[in-house]
């Protein structure tokens, strides 16, 4: 395990140099990073040494992108969505709660994602809804969501657009995955599992439940799922069978409890990111086909208990 302390990190979009006392651990060859903790207030890119070469002050957060132009799109809280540039100016923003009908409604936001033609996806908890707005904020898509437990804080965790046209919803609130079409239709779902286990309250290890955070769909046509407090990583084919799983405690030395962002990376290999899992535990893990951990993270000095969002950058 390397540890890497403090050196300066050279801020070079903002033409400015930053110095932070860095106590963070990894295993294996470092990564570049995204990742965002509210518990500490903080968004950063990391580097692969350790150093920040952005950050910024957030507050709370379930979402957050690298556009390709190297802007940042990210939520000011649950309903305002603003895309920052690497001067930290804010050069698009959208507030769910005041735009489209939505005046006087509890309304939350908990995804979205820059999509074709420079459209925004938002997905609308508290309104039911995925819509898709342009630049002035005006809706071009809408699409109503099904809802079995409507709840304007977890209609939603993260949507994303697919290949297809389609969205794939992780609905928190009902634990599940469902598929939309372009109409509304759900053309896909997947219940997930509580595995014969009692639902127990908490958002740490020692919780348990079905409340979904992600979904992505995956070239061979199954969709990766993090399943939140049920501390696992599924991975389902077409037909609902879960042919690839990690579980709580299957990662030697590792302890998973609220399983937010996953990736499958280029390599095959799936980055898993770890919630609320103590002091004692990485936020964020890289493991093999074969549930080896080849790379891992934890810093709880300037990133904390609460990192829900984490992406690799330029992972190969």
């Amino acid at each position: 395990m390397s540890k890497l302390f403090t050196r300066p990190a050279i801020l070079t979009a903002l033409g400015c140099v930053l110095t932070l006392s860095l106590q963070a651990e990894q295993t294996g060859p470092g990564r570049r990073f995204f990742a965002a903790d509210d518990s500490t207030r903080r968004l950063a890119i990391v580097a692969p040494d350790g150093t920040y070469e952005w950050e910024l002050k957030i507050g709370g957060i379930h979402d957050a992108h690298v556009l390709p132009n190297g802007n940042v799109l990210m939520q000011q809280g649950f309903q305002k969505i603003v895309e920052i540039a690497p001067d930290k100016k804010v050069v698009w923003e959208y507030d769910a709660g005041k735009m489209n009908g939505n005046e006087g409604k509890r309304i939350e936001v908990h995804a979205f994602q820059r999509v074709e033609n420079g459209l925004t996806m938002i997905a609308e908890s508290g309104a039911g809804r995925i819509i898709e707005v342009d630049k002035d904020g005006k809706i071009q898509k809408e699409v109503k969501l099904k809802r079995d437990h409507p709840n304007a804080h977890s209609d939603t965790r993260l949507v994303r657009k697919i290949a297809n046209g389609h969205y794939l919803v992780a609905h928190e609130a009902d634990g599940a995955v469902r598929e939309y079409d372009a109409t509304g239709k759900v053309v896909w779902d997947f219940e997930v599992p509580l595995f014969g286990k009692e639902k127990k309250g908490g958002h740490g290890p020692e919780g348990f439940g079905n409340s979904v955070f992600s979904a992505v769909r995956l070239e061979n046509g199954n969709t990766l799922i993090g399943g939140g407090n049920g501390h696992c990583v599924l991975e389902v084919t077409p037909a609902k069978e879960i042919v690839w799983k990690i579980e709580q405690n299957d990662l030697p030395g590792i302890t998973l409890a609220w399983v937010t962002c996953v990736e499958r990376l280029a390599n095959g290999n799936t980055m898993i990111g770890n919630c609320h899992a103590g002091p004692n535990n990485p936020q964020i893990i890289e493991v093999t086909k074969d549930k080896k951990v080849v790379w891992s993270f934890k810093d709880f000095k300037n990133f904390g208990n609460s990192m829900p969002v984490q992406h690799l950058l330029g992972a190969k």
